[in-house]
């Protein structure tokens, strides 16, 4: 039997993690709102692939897991009522001083130039 340590160092103990919880918010989002195929229908694709994903049935996810622990990390997933996202984010106030992309800008750079220079475009 494994240990805690070594199990968490497992890519197949992230993906079944992961996948029960995808398998565990859709299927109670479809229990009482609708079927998969009104689900499908409302993504615009087929009823096979909200099964597969239901089922957490992806390949990206394998190699999501893979990379992250490469790299010594762990995917998390946290689903949270949109409403509630809402409501935190109406709260919060931004500015340049605030943003994750400002942190890549040099000391003299605004946001802006940093977009027009990571994108080659111009906003002036």
């Amino acid at each position: 039997m494994l240990k805690r340590e070594e199990l968490v160092t497992k890519p197949e103990y992230w993906l079944e993690t992961i996948q029960n919880e995808i398998f565990r918010q859709v299927t109670a989002y479809l229990k009482d709102n609708m079927t998969q195929n009104q689900l499908a229908d409302q993504l615009g694709v087929t009823k096979g692939y909200v099964s597969q994903i239901a089922k957490g049935e992806f390949n990206y996810l394998k190699k999501l897991i893979k990379l992250s622990l490469a790299v010594g990390k762990v995917p998390v997933i946290n689903f949270m009522p949109l409403a509630e996202i809402i409501s935190t984010e109406s709260e919060k106030v931004y500015s340049p001083e605030t943003t994750t992309l400002n942190k890549v800008a040099e000391p003299t750079e605004n946001y802006i130039e940093v977009l027009e220079r990571k994108n080659n475009f111009s906003l002036k």
